[in-house]
């Protein structure tokens, strides 16, 4: 039998986060998909945000890959999941080295990894402004500083003039990195942004408009038939195979609407290849969970801006205290400190919450919290036994006022360094199960 087709792709990266991949990405997407092509994207790293505006793009769903909280075979699966496309397309995140100190499942989280492991040859993007010849000794230094990893060329960004452009092209055909776009400063396109980094792809009003801006931005300046031609790739070697996490129920009750807008596409990707079914349901419209579920989830957000909301919602209260008596309820980062006693918004006003645990939140003093977290259960999270160890993301400005249950787990970050964030866990009398984390879950650990 013939090998499977590998779908040739690019790493679109920069040497720092603001030089421009988001709108280089998005803009490809868009290019591309209006000559006719299927693109799939991906996203390096934990960032749940673009992957949505990716899936508007592009057209076709997102998936996160990271080499600190993934192996190379859950790496492996979501390729194989995602195949039946002409190019493949992901986005960095950060620098194109950076990552973390320790080393996780499969690397340090650098977008560089993914590129190595997977074989699609970098795309820089390099914002010029202030200089001229010289950028071509930071294009070079990327390209070379790793000499296994592929490196297609670059396309400048915040180009001041034809002068300008022409001048780092001279330095650039010196230094033998292929140009292969110019984007102008003015007429660049800026993505509207909120306090945990742009606002939500659903949220964004005018999006199509944005992407078709995008789209004639990114052709206009760049040279789409060499990006195409440089696409390159190849097999993922699955040195462990990938154990999918189970899902909480066969039938899952998933809180869904503006204060609860996220949880990781693949782990629901995964939850529905194992026969699980997703039914939806909007606390902001009071609805409570299906009684025909048997497990509830509620996911990250922004449950600080619709607490008002949340607090009224009497029926959705009522509906989920009545699952949670008999039943496993789960909440991620939002949904956490909704299941909670009280949050207590920016403008010192405390909301009563669900109630199911005790938590206390506030955000009257934002202090950001960020980070890859390593979760050793030491009570059932619901579908995972007791003693299993996860890996996930945690991104949040609220602080713990009280988190007096029972802790889920030990948590660490990506150092090694236990954090005060231990999630809870509460038995209900009848035999439910509540219990929160502020990561959000991507993987269980192989290498823990």
């Amino acid at each position: 039998m013939p090998p499977a087709r590998v779908t040739p792709g690019l790493m679109v990266s920069a040497p720092s986060s603001g030089s421009g991949k988001t709108v280089l990405m998005l803009g490809l997407l868009d290019a591309l998909r209006r000559r006719g092509l299927t693109v799939q994207p991906f996203k390096s790293g934990p960032d749940y945000i673009d992957p949505a505006f990716h899936r508007a793009a592009s057209g076709r769903a997102s998936l996160n890959l990271d080499s600190w909280a993934m192996g190379e075979g859950q790496i492996a699966a979501h390729l194989a999941a995602r195949q039946g496309a002409d190019l493949v397309l992901a986005e960095g995140s950060m620098g194109l080295f950076d990552g973390v100190a320790l080393p996780g499942e499969a690397g340090i989280g650098a977008s560089a990894e993914i590129a190595m492991l997977t074989g699609w040859p970098v795309l820089l993007v390099l914002d010029v402004s202030g200089q001229a010849q010289s950028a071509a000794a930071v294009a070079r230094g990327f390209a070379t500083l790793r000499p296994d990893m592929p490196f297609a060329g670059v396309v400048l960004n915040r180009v001041a003039s034809t002068r300008h452009e022409a001048l780092i092209r001279e330095g650039m055909d010196r230094a033998g990195i292929a140009v292969l776009g110019a984007l102008p400063r003015q007429g660049n396109i800026a993505l509207p942004e909120r306090h945990l980094g742009l606002v939500q792809a659903e949220e964004t009003k005018g999006l199509d408009a944005i992407l078709r801006h995008a789209g004639d931005f990114i052709a206009a300046h760049c040279d789409l038939d060499a990006i195409v031609a440089a696409a390159a790739s190849r097999a993922v070697p699955e040195h462990r195979p990938h154990r999918p996490l189970p899902p909480p129920g066969q039938r899952i009750a998933m809180a869904r609407d503006a204060a609860f807008s996220f949880v990781y596409p693949h782990l629901l990707s995964e939850w529905r290849r194992q026969g699980a079914t997703i039914l939806p349901f909007s606390p902001l419209d009071d609805q409570p969970p299906d009684e025909g579920a048997d497990a509830c989830w509620l996911p990250g957000g922004y449950p600080e801006l619709h607490a008002g909301r949340i607090a009224a919602a009497q029926r959705f209260r009522a509906g989920l205290a009545r699952f949670a008596r008999t039943r496993p309820v789960h909440g991620e980062c939002g949904g956490y400190m909704v299941l909670g006693a009280g949050l207590v918004d920016a403008g010192g006003v405390r909301h009563g919450m669900a109630g199911l645990l005790g938590l206390e939140t506030s955000y009257q003093k934002r202090r950001m919290h960020l980070g890859y977290r390593l979760a050793r259960l030491v009570a059932p999270l619901a579908g995972i036994d007791g003693g299993a160890a996860l890996r996930g993301h945690e991104f949040h400005y609220a602080s713990i006022l009280s988190q007096p249950d029972a802790p889920l787990a030990a948590v660490t970050d990506a150092n090694g360094q236990a954090v005060p964030e231990t999630g809870s866990c509460r038995v209900m009398a009848g035999g439910g199960r509540v219990s929160g984390t502020f990561f959000h879950l991507i993987s269980r650990a192989q290498k823990a």
